[in-house]
């Protein structure tokens, strides 16, 4: 007589056999992207490397290896190697390079001097929660947004001798009485000076709000309740936490006067007590000179300036990072 072995041990029926569970189970790892995403994702960062290399360290290191050349633009046969001429030149008889110089540290002075204050004490009365605080920040941000041609079309508008703001206020746009704010070399690079202070101001206040918002509030608490007013909380605890902010504003204000470059360009083309290195390496690459040798030595220079700044500030925060 035949019985059913499935209704004797329904456990041992219920139990799937080893080769039925190896066929089910995957044997090979599951790929979580498709084809399609690969390519997708192989563009948006393979592209943007391309470019980022392309046309940032190719470029960069181009211009190192043209400054030891002499060439006009004109075919490649043309580069001849001179060594370390283009920088002997630019620092023993070019008239107008230390007078850039001298004029790229002005521009850092007066920014870390007048405008980087003046952001720091709009930032205090802003992060009091005054009321239409956003309209202050909006009002004080918009310049730093807009394009620097764009502020300086405004402001060559504010100084023309004729009917520009200032010389119809105080009564110098008569014959005879004109001012003129961009063509007289006394005077422009300082009229240059109000305009990029005018919009470093918004970019330092947004810069220390946020650092004040950082503050821990129990810090102010605390001093008032040790008796201190405004101003002595403010110098002996809000302050002193803001370094980390004041090290990142110091750097930034130390590029935006390195590669001071626009403002000066749209009111007079760096011509006349308005000299900079930038100027100065725009002129002799795509001017009427076409010495890109001797152009880009003048990057180099102001290259080597700007890493001398960067790489200790890069240092620091690394080190803050692996501390932390």
């Amino acid at each position: 007589m035949s019985t059913d072995t499935s209704t004797e041990n329904p456990e041992a029926a219920a139990e799937p056999s080893p080769g039925a569970a190896s066929r089910k189970r995957p044997t090979g790892h599951r790929r979580l992207l498709t084809r399609r995403d690969r390519i997708t994702l192989g563009l948006m960062a393979g592209l943007p490397t391309i470019l980022h290399i392309a046309l940032v360290w190719l470029t960069a290191l181009a211009s190192i290896a043209l400054a030891f050349t002499s060439w006009n633009g004109i075919g490649f046969d043309s580069i001849q190697w001179v060594g370390l001429q283009n920088f002997r030149e630019l620092f023993t008889s070019n008239p107008q390079f230390w007078p850039a110089v001298e004029h790229n540290v002005v521009w850092f002075v007066v920014l870390i001097l007048l405008p980087t204050p003046f952001g720091l004490f709009l930032a205090v009365q802003l992060d009091k929660s005054i009321r239409f605080s956003r309209v202050y920040q909006t009002a004080f941000f918009l310049p730093v947004v807009m394009s620097l041609a764009v502020i300086g079309f405004v402001w060559q508008l504010v100084y023309n001798p004729d009917t520009g703001l200032i010389n119809s206020v105080i009564g110098a746009n008569k014959p005879g009485h004109y001012i003129d704010w961009i063509g007289d070399p006394d005077l422009n690079l300082w009229a240059v000076l109000i305009a990029a202070s005018w919009r470093h101001a918004g970019y330092m206040m947004i810069l220390y709000l946020a650092g004040l918002k950082g503050v821990d509030p129990a810090l102010r608490e605390a001093s008032a309740l040790d008796g201190a007013n405004e101003w002595q909380t403010f110098k002996n605890v809000v302050f002193p936490t803001l370094r980390p902010t004041n090290t990142v504003v110091l750097v930034v204000t130390i590029i935006e006067a390195l590669r001071a470059f626009d403002l000066v360009f749209v009111f007079n083309k760096g011509a006349q007590g308005t000299e900079l290195l930038s100027i100065l390496v725009t002129n002799n690459i795509i001017g009427e000179s076409s010495r890109i040798g001797y152009g880009s030595a003048i990057a180099v220079v102001l290259l080597v300036i700007s890493l001398a700044v960067i790489i200790p500030y890069l240092i620091a925060t690394f080190r803050k990072e692996r501390r932390a």
